[in-house]
C-alpha cells in the first residue's frame, strides 16, 4: 500500500503513538530528579555572569530554546554554537559564566573546545545527557539524566523523545530558577514589552492620555456655546471638564448630558456649564496602570476619564484626559 493510499486512521494511530511515547518519556523524568537537580538550580540562581547554553544538531536547537526561556525568565543566557568555539566564539564566554551543555550520547566532538576552556577557567558545567558514563558527564559538575527508553521514530534513529526530554528538563530548570528568584508577572513583562502581557503590566495612564491644550476645559460660568465649542474642537470629543478658579476639577459634561438637557430645557443655550455638569466626575491617577483605567470605564459604563496627579501640588487639577479608544488602540486587553 502506497503512502497516498494509506488509510487516514493509520496516520492518526501513528501520531497517537508518538504522543504516548513522548508523554511517557517526560513522565519518566520525574523519577530521575534528585539532589543533582537542586544543585543545578542553585548554580543557575547564584550565577554572577550569564548562562552559556550549547549543543550540536538537534540538541543545539533545544539549547537555543532553553537559552531563550532562561533569558525571558530573569536568567541572562546566550546560545553558543560548539563548532564555532574553536574559531573565536570562546570570546563570548566570561569568567563568571555558567555552562549548560546538551548531548544525548555525551560524545560530541565539537563540545571539546568549550569544555576544555571551561575547565581551565574554572567554570561550572551542567550537562543534559542520556549517557551518564560519557565524556560530557565526566567533565560536568552536575549531570542531569535525560535518557529515554525509546525514540518515537519507529527506526529509533531520529532524535524525537530524547529532544523532548531535554526540552522538558530545560523548562524545569528555568521554572525552578524563576521560583527561587521570586520572579513575578511584572518582571516577566519587563522582558516582553511588545507582548500582550507587557502592554497589560507596563502601560500606564500617563503613556496614553491626552494632555495640554488637547484637554477640553471650561469654567462654571462659561456659556453652553463655549462648552459645545470645546467639546467639538479638541482631540477627544464629546466630553468637557469643568474647573474652578484654582484649577480643581469640579465637574464634567458629556454629549449625553447635553442630550438630556435638551429634552428638559426650553432654552438650553442660555444655560451655563454649572447648570448641566455632573458634579462627581470619575478620575484616574496618571501613574495608575492603564488596565486599571479600563476597569473603571467598564465598571461605571463610561468612555472617558479625566487624569489627575495625586502626588503633585494640585492633586485635584486635571492633567490629562483618557478615552476608551486610547486603551483599545494600545491593546491593553
Amino acid at each position: 500500500m502506497t503512502e497516498k493510499s494509506r488509510p487516514a486512521s493509520s496516520l492518526i494511530g501513528e501520531a497517537r503513538r508518538v504522543f504516548e511515547i513522548e508523554a511517557q518519556c517526560i513522565l519518566d523524568l520525574k523519577n530521575k530528579l534528585d539532589e543533582r537537580f537542586d544543585k543545578a538550580v542553585d548554580f543557575l540562581h547564584n550565577c554572577k555572569g550569564k548562562v552559556v547554553v550549547t549543543g550540536m544538531g538537534k540538541s543545539g536547537l533545544i539549547a537555543r530554546k532553553i537559552a531563550s526561556t532562561l533569558s525571558s525568565t530573569g536568567t541572562p543566557s546566550i546560545f553558543v554554537h560548539p563548532a564555532e568555539t574553536s574559531h573565536g566564539d570562546l570570546g563570548a564566554v566570561g569568567a563568571d559564566d555558567l555552562i549548560i551543555a546538551l548531548s544525548y550520547r555525551g560524545e560530541t566532538d565539537e563540545l571539546k573546545a568549550l569544555l576544555d576552556f571551561s575547565k581551565r577557567k574554572g567554570l561550572r558545567i551542567i550537562s543534559l545527557t542520556g549517557n551518564l558514563d560519557s565524556s560530557l558527564a565526566q567533565a560536568s559538575d552536575v549531570v542531569l539524566d535525560v535518557s529515554v527508553k525509546e525514540e518515537a521514530d519507529p527506526m529509533g534513529l531520529a532524535p524525537t523523545s530524547s529532544t523532548t526530554a531535554a526540552l522538558a528538563m530545560g523548562d524545569a530548570l528555568a521554572v525552578a530558577t524563576l521560583s527561587m528568584r521570586g520572579f513575578k508577572p511584572e518582571d516577566f513583562a519587563q522582558y516582553h514589552p511588545g507582548g500582550a502581557l507587557g502592554r497589560k503590566l507596563l502601560t500606564r495612564v500617563s503613556d496614553l492620555m491626552h494632555f495640554g491644550d488637547a484637554v477640553p476645559l471650561v469654567q462654571p460660568q462659561d456659556s453652553m456655546k463655549e462648552v459645545i465649542s470645546k467639546m467639538t474642537s479638541k482631540e477627544v470629543r464629546g466630553v468637557c471638564g469643568v474647573i474652578d478658579a484654582e484649577g480643581k476639577l469640579i465637574g464634567s459634561i458629556t454629549d449625553g448630558d447635553l442630550r438630556r438637557r435638551l429634552e428638559k430645557s426650553k432654552n438650553p443655550l442660555d444655560d451655563a456649564a454649572r447648570d448641566i455638569m455632573n458634579t462627581n466626575p470619575k478620575v484616574v491617577d496618571a501613574a495608575e496602570m492603564a488596565e486599571r483605567a479600563l476597569f473603571l470605564m467598564e465598571q461605571f459604563a463610561i468612555q472617558n476619564l479625566f487624569v489627575v496627579d495625586r502626588h503633585s501640588k494640585k492633586p485635584h487639577a486635571p492633567v490629562g484626559l483618557l478615552h476608551l479608544q486610547d486603551l483599545l488602540r494600545a491593546r491593553v486587553r
